[in-house]
């Protein structure tokens, strides 16, 4: 009989359910974040969502301008909604719109570079939570994670990209209009509103 101690099994790897459960809970977690902003912000939830992608446009994160219509087809919002939405965001201090220099009907939508400062505030301590769990972690360990995370980012895009393309496929060929398409003068253009009037005469 061997003294030797047994070598213990390594750890079998979570699932696929427990991978989604672990991912649902801090999605999860994350959106409550946005919505308790969104609170002390004076802001509905979607306007959090409609902000975090602008502020992914202004840093190049995504390429192209932001635009409504883009900001409409990534919310799956009505036209009046987003204009709504950009109205609140404009009161708020966080985003300007402009026209394009090219074609003056088109709206381009800008984050406030000086707005971080309401949102480094209220998610500074989600940076240091952040830090301190890294800190467990081997620099290889936080290499998988952070390409884990980045592929599965890309493949739910992809996947609601798709599933969205599909509805809209659907929708047309049985002749109904998409709720969202509303009498637009433009891809990029938003009902006639005072912000506008009075910025351009």
């Amino acid at each position: 009989m061997s003294d030797q101690e047994p070598t213990p099994e390594a750890p079998r790897p979570p699932d696929s359910r427990a991978f989604g459960n672990l991912l649902q809970g801090l999605a999860s977690e994350m959106n409550l974040l946005g919505h308790d902003f969104a609170a002390a912000q004076g802001l509905h939830a979607t306007d959090v969502q409609a902000l975090l992608a602008i502020m992914r446009g202004s840093a190049g994160v995504t390429p192209g301008p932001v635009t409504p219509s883009r900001l409409r087809e990534e919310l799956a919002l009505t036209s009046g909604a987003v204009t709504a939405v950009l109205d609140r965001l404009e009161r708020a201090g966080h985003i300007h719109r402009s026209r394009d220099a090219a074609d003056r009907r088109q709206v381009q939508v800008h984050y406030n570079p000086g707005a971080s400062r309401m949102a480094a505030a209220w998610f500074a301590p989600v940076a240091a939570c952040t830090d301190e769990v890294a800190a467990g972690f081997s620099p290889d360990e936080l290499r998988t994670v952070a390409r884990f995370l980045g592929r599965m980012t890309t493949g739910l895009e992809e996947l609601r990209r798709t599933r969205r393309e599909d509805a809209q496929d659907a929708q047309d060929a049985r002749g109904v209009q998409d709720p969202r398409d509303g009498a637009r003068t433009g891809p990029d253009s938003e009902p006639p509103s005072s912000h506008m009037t009075n910025r351009n005469g």
